[in-house]
């Protein structure tokens, strides 16, 4: 039978964070270690465990290679194999609770199935949900899984989903013809008003910010009355609006993803189950 190096739980727990949090600082900060030390624990990993480079570094970015791709998604199965027959075994009947951060965009949208099928299947799990813009999510340590809206080539943790950003209005609207567009859009931190802003900007379209919200469903509420044009994702655009685009003279916008991060600190079998319930809800 052949010898082959174990695989220490704790190394592929901080490869996990360094994949999830885009490099060896952040992932640091969350696993509440020195950089030296998550660095010496990669070099471990790399050089005897699996004798081959898992991370290639352009200056101070860092990505996985190919073999540190494979290897991601075997680290997740391995370290939710290792927290489900500790919670088996030390918790057999799934309790607890669970803390999300999400923005508002993705509550109604995606949330609501998957807190319900959640419910259905563990009913004394108790679920904190807080709704919060992408940029303000990324700055707290104290959830136990976040969804965040980011841009292409940033991604991070667990891709859900790759969303188009379009343009639409309320249905049987003419706002954009108006000499200067009005728009809704979220607040100033919002990378989705840039890409909007910079493309209309790119073709000398005449525009003004009409309507800011942190809230989505106060942006929705200014372009279903016909007051205004937003730009969101595709999944997000109601029935009761049109989506507009290169016909109506306005640019084609890219697409952004969302991603799912895990906190490396607080994994659990009830953090593992709901986050394969996220992953399945932002299929649908």
């Amino acid at each position: 039978m052949a010898n082959y190096p174990n695989i220490d739980s704790e190394l592929l727990r901080t490869f996990v964070a360094i994949a999830d949090y885009g490099g060896f600082t952040r992932a640091s900060e969350m696993i509440n270690r020195t950089q030296s030390a998550v660095s010496m624990q990669m070099k471990r990993l790399e050089d005897d465990v699996m004798q081959r480079p898992l991370f290639q570094r352009d200056g101070r970015q860092v990505s996985l290679t190919p073999e540190g791709q494979i290897l991601l998604g075997y680290a997740r199965r391995i370290l939710k194999l290792h927290s489900e027959v500790l919670n088996t075994m030390r918790e057999p009947h799934m309790v607890g609770s669970v803390r999300i951060g999400t923005p508002d965009d993705y509550v109604m949208r995606f949330m609501q199935g998957v807190l319900t099928r959640f419910a259905q299947s563990y009913p004394l799990v108790q679920v904190e949900l807080h709704c919060e813009p992408s940029f303000a999510l990324l700055q707290r340590q104290d959830l136990d899984l976040t969804i965040v809206t980011r841009e292409p080539g940033t991604e991070i943790g667990q891709l859900l989903r790759k969303e188009q950003l379009v343009w639409a209005q309320a249905r049987d609207s003419s706002v954009h013809t108006r000499e200067t567009l009005p728009l809704a859009m979220f607040n100033t931190h919002c990378f989705c008003r840039s890409w909007a802003c910079n493309a209309l900007d790119a073709m000398d379209r005449d525009y003004r910010i009409a309507y800011t919200s942190p809230s989505l469903s106060a942006i929705m509420a200014a372009v279903s009355a016909g007051l205004a044009v937003t730009a969101q994702l595709r999944s997000l655009i109601t029935s009761d609006m049109s989506i507009i685009g290169e016909a109506e003279g306005l640019p084609t916008m890219p697409m952004a993803s969302i991603v799912l991060l895990r906190n490396p600190n607080s994994q659990s079998q009830v953090t593992e189950t709901l986050a394969e319930h996220i992953v399945d809800g932002f299929r649908l």
